[in-house]
């Protein structure tokens, strides 16, 4: 039995990720570390909580104290790091919180995983020679795009908000573990998330949960940026391929190839909506223009063809099928509200 250090594992991917990777490993066991802020909640892992290969801490990754003592009560093999501050607006009004968290406590989990595995550089502690560190991070250090290309693994990092700088910066520290110490390190950069159990401040459930109320739904600008949207299952599958197989110090881009608006999002869910919660008006009135983010990013476009050639990963859902699943389980969940 492997036990496994996820970071993060009640916010929205990690919550998703936690009973997927459960289920197909029977040989793993869990435990996930979160401080349970705002974003985290531990009724996101309800199919979990009474699994024995399963458990909760809660905690800081910052507490130096706290992950070494988890390291030296449950023996990890493997770190699966989800926990970050991520919500753009949040970073530009309270930025000091996003170093913190996601460039301090990267290197805090770094630091003391490399220790505890290792004797020196390059030469890992008999038992702990395959042990892994996964780095889960974003699109949005790679800064923007115009109407045309994609990020590729190989594109200059450009981050233009206090959080695309944070996450650059942990993905910094860590590929310095890698050319330093020789640990074993992999990163992630995944395009913008979608599905169950995505907080509510997020773009598609205030869409969905405005409509519903029948409040105005806000869309910043013209609605015309533009993101590439991964089915959150698909981003585990994705996680799950690269934990396993990726290469010792690479990085892995992870996208749907589901480029849409704002604006085409917005009239899509209302279209469905429409259809299956019918109401006097169209949902669609609703939509409303509101002054535009700060230093908003135009587009993001993931190139995923490296994980797709070297692993054989590649998405199953498509925008139109992923939001209709989406959009059911958020009705569920309002309605028993």
């Amino acid at each position: 039995m492997q036990k496994i250090l996820v970071t993060g594992g009640s916010g929205f991917i990690g919550a998703n990720f936690i009973p997927y990777f459960l289920e197909k490993n029977a040989n793993i066991s869990i435990v996930n570390l979160d401080l349970l802020t705002y974003a985290g909640d531990e009724s996101n892992l309800k199919e979990v909580i009474n699994n024995p290969r399963y458990t909760f801490v809660k905690g800081d990754i910052c507490d130096r104290d706290l992950v070494e003592k988890l390291f030296k009560e449950h023996h990890f093999t493997g770190v699966i790091h989800f926990a970050a501050e991520s919500h753009v607006d949040n970073s530009i009004k309270n930025p000091d919180a996003f170093v913190r968290t996601n460039v301090f406590g990267t290197f805090n989990l770094l630091d003391v995983a490399k220790n505890y595995w290792m004797k020196s550089p390059n030469v890992y502690k008999e038992g702990f020679e395959n042990c892994r560190f996964h780095h889960i991070s974003t699109d949005e250090v790679f800064g923007t795009l115009g109407a045309t290309g994609l990020f590729t693994e190989n594109t200059a990092y450009a981050p233009n908000s206090p959080y695309s700088a944070s996450k650059a910066s942990s993905d910094f520290m860590v590929r310095s573990y890698f050319h330093t110490y020789g640990f074993n390190v992999v990163t992630t950069n995944c395009s913008n998330n979608y599905g169950p159990k995505q907080h509510d401040e997020k773009l598609i459930p205030t869409i969905i949960r405005k409509a519903l109320l029948g409040e105005n739904i806000p869309i910043y600008g013209d609605g015309q940026n533009i993101r590439d949207w991964l089915f959150v299952k698909d981003h585990c599958s994705g996680i799950e391929m690269v934990y396993k197989n990726g290469k010792l110090g690479e990085t892995y881009n992870i996208g749907g190839k589901n480029e849409r608006n704002n604006l085409y999002i917005a009239n899509t869910i209302c279209t469905i909506l429409d259809e299956i919660s019918p109401k006097e008006k169209l949902y669609r009135e609703q939509i409303s223009f509101v002054e535009d983010r700060a230093g908003h990013d135009f587009r993001y476009a993931i190139d995923a063809s490296k994980i797709e050639k070297e692993l054989g990963w590649k998405a199953i859902e498509n925008f139109e099928t992923g939001i209709k699943k989406t959009i059911q389980w958020y009705i569920e969940k309002y309605n028993k509200r």
